[in-house]
């Protein structure tokens, strides 16, 4: 389990005594302040937008979630559905909060916790800004692999409140991975940008979107995202230099996440560990990896 604290009477700023036991878990989703574990497969980002629309102007809340739109939307593949829902409402709502829809006599639920979007969260349109980061939350919890991977994410909500950091975070997860920004919405797009510099021939990871040995190898990795080379061209960053307030692409200035990763999900032949993302082979690149993975044949 994710170790979380002292229990549920501690809300998301109180900082741990020390470095949590991090492991695996059944829920889909957990989260611990600004930490996560991601495994939105990006085809579950392929929803009709009808839908995302009416909540747009609707409100996270029962009237958003009543429409016809968001029903019909919802029909035709419940599991996905549910996992992006659970991953929109973490992103958008504060923790503390739930939401539920019931479909056929099966009640859903869905725990927020970042808060990014309170305003939208209470039932009012999405302001611009909540559109831009639910969707750059989204966008930072996919991967190509639909691997559950720990990340940490870092940024401000539409109000301008950073998600909260504990003293020992950024130590933990040392590597910078990617700003994560766009507006599905209205159909601008997503987008990633790489914070870390390329990956070199013998690293692999199953964070693949931004990561990767070259910015061509990248471009393909995870559409709908569309890769715009490394984030300090396009982003602005906060006073403490710990993740990006603003990155503009095409003339638009969005409102972005940053991600963290630990050193050990940057996988490096030689490790002694044959990764799902390494191939046999007799040399020592990730897809060539004889020390990890033994000859082929």
């Amino acid at each position: 389990m994710l170790w979380l604290g002292a229990g549920a009477g501690c809300g998301p700023t109180d900082a741990p005594t020390e470095t949590p036991e991090l492991g695996t878990t059944a829920q889909e989703l957990l989260f611990l302040n600004g930490l996560a574990f991601n495994g939105l497969a990006f085809n579950g980002l392929a929803f009709n937008g009808l839908a995302f629309n009416g909540l747009a102007f609707n409100g996270l809340a029962f009237n958003g979630l009543s429409t016809q739109a968001f029903s019909d939307w919802f029909q035709v593949d419940p599991q996905r559905a549910d996992m992006v829902m659970r991953y929109t409402v973490a992103c958008a709502v504060p923790s503390g909060q739930v939401r539920t829809y019931t479909r056929n006599g099966t009640t859903y639920t869905w725990n927020g916790w970042f808060g990014l979007a309170p305003d939208w969260a209470n039932g009012s349109p999405a302001s611009t800004a909540e559109q831009q980061l639910i969707s750059a939350c989204l966008a930072a919890h996919g991967n190509k692999y639909g691997q559950r991977v720990l990340i940490s994410v870092q940024g401000r909500s539409a109000r301008g409140e950073p998600i909260p950091t504990p003293s020992w975070e950024l130590d933990f997860f040392p590597e910078r991975e990617a700003c994560f920004f766009g507006n599905f919405f209205t159909g601008e797009g997503l987008f990633v940008g790489n914070d870390r510099g390329m990956l070199s021939e013998r690293e692999s990871t199953a964070r693949a979107c931004a990561l990767s040995t070259s910015a061509e190898d990248a471009r393909g990795a995870c559409p709908p995202l569309v890769y715009v080379d490394s984030c300090q061209s396009r982003c602005r960053k906060d006073p403490t230099n710990t993740y990006y307030v603003s990155c503009t692409y095409n003339g638009i200035t969005y409102r972005p996440l940053t991600t963290r990763l630990r050193s050990e999900d940057i996988y490096r032949c030689g490790d002694g560990t044959c990764q799902f993302t390494e191939s046999c082979g007799t040399n020592r690149q990730y897809d060539n990896c004889g020390l990890d993975c033994g000859r082929c044949g």
